[in-house]
């Protein structure tokens, strides 16, 4: 998918700007040719960009031009769905809205995104990976009104990118019609969050106003007779 964001004349870009706006041409290239130089220099072809200057913006290699993937789809979310766009809906409904962007950002490119899940998946790559799933968790629930600074503020993004990533786990093979097995699934951990969430704040309401740590603690080390 070419980035619909991108100018007429690439070359005049900074090297920052050019690897997000030649991200889309590089997922097209991936599907035939893996996240690879070939595809890389396909891609620059296609975007009028000299190739040793597309090169250049992306010193980093395969994980490199991912990671410019990944965040040019962050930038199009942000664009298409402000937080004034999601205000009227509720909580559920604004991240399932999220998530589905990004899938459908995506979808005709399952064969670069299996290719770049396979070379994120390896060991080496495994702490950026987390940091990428991490900033799009942290950029989704923003954009849904989340100000939580506490504990919830880390649990929320810790559980978005799991349910994110399992879902595009099933998205890259899902050839039901529509990807409705996909969404299918997606409902099903969102639901699932949802009643969490919900016995949670019962369990942390009134009780968490009276509790005390030092009293529990207590209690374990000296329980009552």
């Amino acid at each position: 998918m070419a980035n619909p964001y991108a100018p007429a004349d690439m070359n005049d870009l900074t090297l920052d700007e050019l690897r997000l706006a030649m991200a889309g041409e590089v997922a097209s290239a991936a599907i035939f040719d893996g996240w690879s130089e070939t595809a890389l220099l396909h891609a620059a072809e296609m975007a009028g960009v000299d190739p040793d200057v597309a090169k250049l913006a992306y010193p980093g290699g395969a994980m490199e031009m991912i990671g410019a993937w990944i965040a040019s789809i962050d930038l199009a979310m942000v664009d298409a769905l402000p937080p004034e766009k999601l205000a009227e809906m509720k909580i559920r409904e604004r991240i399932r809205a999220l998530v589905t962007f990004r899938l459908e950002a995506v979808t005709g490119l399952e064969e670069a995104l299996r290719r770049a899940m396979a070379i994120m998946a390896m060991p080496q790559n495994a702490p950026k990976s987390l940091r990428m799933g991490w900033k799009s968790a942290d950029a989704m629930w923003r954009l849904a009104g989340d100000t939580a600074t506490d504990y919830n503020h880390y649990t929320k993004r810790t559980i978005l990118a799991g349910i994110y990533g399992a879902t595009l786990a099933v998205f890259v093979d899902d050839d039901s019609e529509g990807k409705a097995s996909t969404y299918a699934f997606l409902d099903r951990r969102i639901d699932g969050v949802m009643q969490f969430e919900q016995v949670k704040a019962k369990w942390l309401g009134r009780e968490r106003e009276t509790f005390s740590v030092t009293r529990f603690l207590g209690r374990l080390r000296y329980p009552a007779r």
